[in-house]
């Protein structure tokens, strides 16, 4: 092709793309139209000449990861999936923002061919692409470059460069050079409410200069200085790299262009006409790809396929199916050869405590499992024993020092477990879930295995005080779809909430595990598997010896009380059963018949759980009790807030008493 053949089919290949955007954002009357047309041509020359796929295999494992952290641009996206071969079609694009199309109105991980993780919030696309970047960089080392030699491309906008997420993230990443990973900033000083002086005026470059990147500087319609700032960051091995690329937001529109008015929010007819006119598009024309096009931006597909083909030869050897195998593990099997820590019953030990042992038997024989905390490996314990920690240069560690980034570690986590080979675990003290509830969010709405271990899980924590107390924090973990959350109460069930963990496969966890020593418990002979049990959610950790009168329910270090309640009632000649709830979700899972066997109907029922007692009356009905906690904590030893608070064996006795009478 000749040069001015090719400057013609650059010119072609953006303004279609701009124009498929504008369609589908008019036709949907809904959308984001200022940020596509604002960075099409930079799009374009990273997805014509540097990003690596094959729209035939788009799960190809060592593809490079593109990244749209500013989602709301998801047309650019969309068109760009659409010209290159992906499976979205035009009749797609028409489908922009409609029920069950897609295209929905922000890239979605696992709905949309292409797409690697899902974008809106924004500045969590960032964080993602750091985890998409440290696990390439994992197993890279590991299994050699002829195996894993892909690149992570984010493009980001001022509204992430402004959100904490992405300076935590942006921050870890510059400490451990994470050299493959460039993130293209769209600058174009505008955000909803106009320009971004109104708020935001700091210098970025600096900012990521102190981070340890690269930063790089180019017109973001300059094609040729997008191209040379892409091939210098591709030469700086030893920084990840931001280009800043200088564009304006509607760039094309008459009117609108510069303007946040084009930041979300259709053109309207008349300005999409004009625009179409404005950038060489027939304005009667929707939708509408040149045949030209097409054959420019799906010409070199055969070279990607067989560039993925050779790949897939090469990964034909002992190492490549190694590599292979770590993507795709056959997690039942290697859960099958744990082996599950034990100890006897009465023995004293936090959960917690039992979560390292726990972790130390997973590592052993699943090497996907990646530890680590939020500077908090002394309190949690979620490092894998022996494993070392990931550095710079430092690539096979175990663990990870995520450093006070509570809100980096639960999205980069994210990120690395939508890259694959990886089952990352992130931790903090439960209170600081809000911290991290985006990301577990997000976890869940992807399906992404991970696990996120909260201890110090109620006002037990004690001295600490009631900033350091949760107290509504499981109950609102609870609501969080598509995620099982699990409260132990011993090490038998705190190793089958990490059973359930392995198990669940694309799908997050939480575990919520106490500070606190607990006895371990004692359980009847017929319950079978105390480590299984758990997977039912709830289960009768002792029956009635007498004609059943009361069931009591409990979580975690409740459960404790519940069975001393138990056994002086049963003295009484009163029948009570105590169940074991660790998760309510997977109880609720469960078959009517089932439930109904563990708490069976027209008994009294009577709940304790160091938390919230609001979302418990759907266990116990109207008429039953629930002892919990529904204000803040209070600063002063373990010991004293739970007789503070009620959680002794005497109130649970006066409380089952009453409820009986």
């Amino acid at each position: 092709m000749s040069a001015t053949a090719q400057i013609s089919a650059d010119t072609l290949t953006i303004a279609t793309i701009k124009g498929l955007a504008i369609d589908a954002i008019q036709a949907a009357n809904s959308g984001h139209p200022g940020m596509p047309l604002g960075m099409a041509d930079a799009a374009y020359v990273l997805w014509q000449d540097f990003l690596r796929f094959d729209p035939s295999a788009p799960h190809w494992p060592d593809r490079d990861r593109f990244v749209l952290s500013a989602g709301h641009g998801s047309m650019l996206q969309y068109a760009l999936l659409h010209l290159y071969g992906y499976d979205v079609s035009l009749d797609d694009l028409k489908q922009f923002r409609q029920l069950n199309s897609k295209t929905p109105g922000h890239p979605e991980f696992g709905h949309t061919v292409g797409i690697e993780t899902t974008t809106g919030p924004l500045g969590q696309g960032i964080a993602n692409a750091v985890g998409m970047a440290l696990a390439e960089e994992r197993l890279r080392a590991e299994f050699g470059a002829e195996h894993v030699d892909h690149w992570t491309y984010a493009i980001a906008g001022d509204g992430c460069m402004m959100e904490g997420v992405a300076s935590e993230a942006s921050s870890l990443a510059g400490h451990l050079g994470l050299g493959r990973l460039i993130v293209l900033y769209d600058s174009n000083h505008i955000t909803i409410d106009g320009r971004t002086e109104l708020t935001f005026t700091e210098d970025v470059a600096g900012r990521y200069a102190a981070y340890h990147w690269q930063v790089l500087h180019a017109e973001g319609n300059d094609l040729a200085a997008v191209r040379e700032a892409l091939k210098a960051a591709k030469a700086e091995s030893t920084k990840p790299t931001l280009i800043i690329c200088n564009t304006v937001i509607g760039r094309g529109s008459p009117k609108l262009a510069g303007s946040h008015k084009a930041h979300g929010a259709p053109f309207g007819p008349d300005e999409v006409a004009a625009t179409k006119t404005h950038i060489g598009l027939n304005p009667a024309a929707f939708f509408a790809v040149d045949a030209a096009v097409y054959a420019h931006t799906r010409g070199n597909n055969a070279a990607r396929k067989s560039m993925r083909e050779t790949w897939e030869q090469h990964a034909q050897g002992e190492k490549g199916q190694a590599l292979l195998k770590r993507l795709n593990p056959d997690l039942p099997a290697l859960t099958a050869q744990v082996a599950w820590p034990q100890q006897e019953v009465g023995g004293m030990l936090s959960t917690r405590k039992g979560g390292e042992k726990v972790m130390a038997a997973i590592g052993a024989v699943v090497p996907q499992l990646l530890g680590g905390s939020a500077d908090l490996g002394h309190s949690t314990f979620t490092e894998i024993t022996g494993g070392g920690h990931v550095q710079n240069g430092n690539w096979l560690g175990r663990n990870i020092h995520w450093g006070v980034r509570e809100h980096a570690m639960g999205s980069i986590c994210n990120g690395l477990a939508a890259h694959g080979g990886h089952i990352p675990v992130g931790s903090t003290f439960l209170v600081f879930h809000d911290y991290m509830r985006p990301a577990n969010r997000l976890a869940a709405l992807m399906g992404l295995q991970v696990v996120t271990v909260y201890t110090h899980d109620s006002i037990f924590v004690g001295e600490d005080g009631p900033t350091h107390q949760p107290i509504e924090t499981i109950m609102a973990m609870r609501l969080i779809p598509n995620t099982v959350v699990l409260r132990p109460a011993d090490l038998a069930e705190t190793a089958g909430a990490w059973r359930v963990a392995l198990l669940r496969g694309k799908a997050p966890t939480i575990l919520a595990l106490t500070r606190q020593n607990l006895p371990e418990l004692p359980r009847e002979a017929a319950l079978g598997d105390a480590v299984t049990a758990v997977e039912r959610g709830g289960y009768v950790l002792r029956h009635e010896t007498a004609a059943l009168q009361l069931v009591i329910l409990a979580t975690g270090s409740e459960v404790h009380l519940a069975l001393a309640a138990q056994e002086q009632l049963e003295t009484e000649g009163v029948g009570v059963r105590v169940v074991s709830l660790p998760s309510l979700e997977l109880f609720e899972a469960q078959t009517l018949a089932y439930r109904k066997s563990v708490l069976p109907a027209g008994t009294a029922r009577l709940s304790v759980e160091a938390g919230t007692t609001r979302g418990w009356e759907r266990y116990v009905g109207l008429e039953g009790v629930s002892i919990g906690i529904d204000t803040f904590g209070a600063s002063a030893p373990d010991k004293v807030l739970a007789k503070h608070f009620g959680f002794t064996t005497e109130n649970v006795l006066a409380k089952a008493r009453a409820l009986l009478a």
